[in-house]
């Protein structure tokens, strides 16, 4: 059995449990085959002092056996708000000492970041200190945010040289990486996975009427709704959500996420008279998430930027059609009416949109086939013969 060695700040803990689970169930699938050992370093980054709102997160730096993957959490010194230059440094210093224990004990044959950047030059750093090769995944806001830094697209230029293969959730990303000077011949196209178990249709009026009794929306029966599901921060695109709602008489929308934004966004919905129609259900249970797209006629979210984002394929998987704007993968998940609408980022395209896909609902059976193509058993299994190639050059 060959063993990777994952470096992954995206990754879910005690007190983010959601925080990255996407990076969490790509490495399970991988080790659930049997053939790859994964190890995970999850760097925790915490402040000399840990005031107030980091305190939950010393609790959470601990070590363990997670769904089948052995994850270490070493701390790392963090400056907040300040620190982005040198986080790739602060965190090799605090992870190359386990590495080296880890791999001495038992060797690693790839060292893998599962995000450009911090994580790519400091996993650099360290398959560079272990000898070993290295991939880089990249997933979105690290090429769209990071690549527009010139010391971060600087540092991750130099990592990706070094690194033996790169990969990319959508080919639109790809791109992207590329028109930052990044090698494309090293790219290899892996798109994301989906929990079937979890994401499938479910009957549309009770999984509205499960939405009134575990999480108290009200729902008038009837009502169209649509979903919105993602942080609330200003590049997700939830005000324009709400400002295409005002065009929108009678349809409700549910809010899935938490974040900086949300203050601004009640505020917005009150001025606007949206108050009994926005609900704001915050970072629900995983397990609620398929019950509200499942309740949702369409899944709206009109996001700057993207890589391939999973809620895009498990609203299409509950049956729940897509209304979204051209940011990465878009075109490569919406080839066909079925999976929704692609449009431009402002309130009356949005509407459009919206009313379009109301006025012409699909049996839900029909939406979900767009889905088809993803799975975590194919992501996994996609991922061990990339790892295989690095490892056989």
């Amino acid at each position: 059995m060959k063993r990777v060695l994952s470096i992954a700040t995206l990754y879910p803990n005690s007190h983010q449990p959601r925080f990255g689970t996407f990076v969490a169930r790509q490495l399970e699938a991988l080790a659930a085959r049997g053939d790859w050992d994964v190890t995970v370093i999850n760097p925790i980054g915490l402040p000399p002092f840990a005031p107030g709102p980091y305190r939950p997160l010393v609790a959470a730096a601990v070590d363990g056996v997670e769904h089948g993957v052995r994850v270490y959490r070493p701390r790392f010194l963090l400056v907040p708000r300040l620190g982005g230059p040198i986080n790739p440094a602060m965190i090799a210093r605090a992870v190359l000492p386990l590495a080296r224990r880890l791999h001495a004990a038992a060797p690693f044959d790839v060292v893998d970041a599962q995000f450009f950047y911090p994580d790519g030059p400091a996993a650099a750093r360290i398959a560079a200190a272990l000898g070993l090769p290295l991939s880089i995944k990249a997933r979105g806001a690290d090429i769209s945010h990071w690549g527009q830094r010139g010391y971060a697209r600087s540092a991750m230029a130099r990592a990706a040289e070094q690194a033996a293969g790169l990969l990319s959730v959508s080919a639109a990303l790809a791109d992207d990486m590329a028109a930052i000077g990044l090698p494309r011949e090293k790219i290899t196209l892996h798109y994301t996975g989906l929990d079937r178990t979890l994401f499938h249709p479910q009957d549309r009026a009770a999984s509205r009427a499960q939405l009134r009794q575990s999480l108290g929306l009200i729902l008038p029966d009837g009502a169209p709704l649509i979903a919105t599901v993602g942080a609330l921060i200003p590049r997700k695109g939830q005000a324009l959500v709400l400002a295409a709602l005002e065009q929108l008489p009678g349809v409700h929308l549910a809010l899935v996420g938490a974040g900086p934004d949300k203050q601004a966004l009640v505020s917005q919905a009150q001025a606007k008279g949206l108050a009994d129609r926005v609900h704001f259900l915050g970072s629900i249970d995983h397990h609620l998430l398929p019950v509200v797209l499942s309740a949702a006629n369409a899944m709206v979210l009109p996001s700057a930027s993207e890589g391939l984002a999973n809620a895009w394929v498990e609203a299409l998987a509950c049956g729940c059609p897509l209304v979204i704007s051209d940011a990465g993968g878009a075109k490569e998940l919406v080839i066909s009416p079925k999976a929704g609408r692609i449009v431009a980022r402002n309130a009356d395209a949005i509407a459009a949109a919206v009313t379009a896909v109301l006025a012409d609902p699909l049996p839900q059976a029909e939406v979900a086939e767009m889905a088809a193509p993803f799975s975590w058993e194919a992501n996994g299994a996609a991922l061990a013969e990339y790892y295989e190639g690095l490892t056989n050059r």
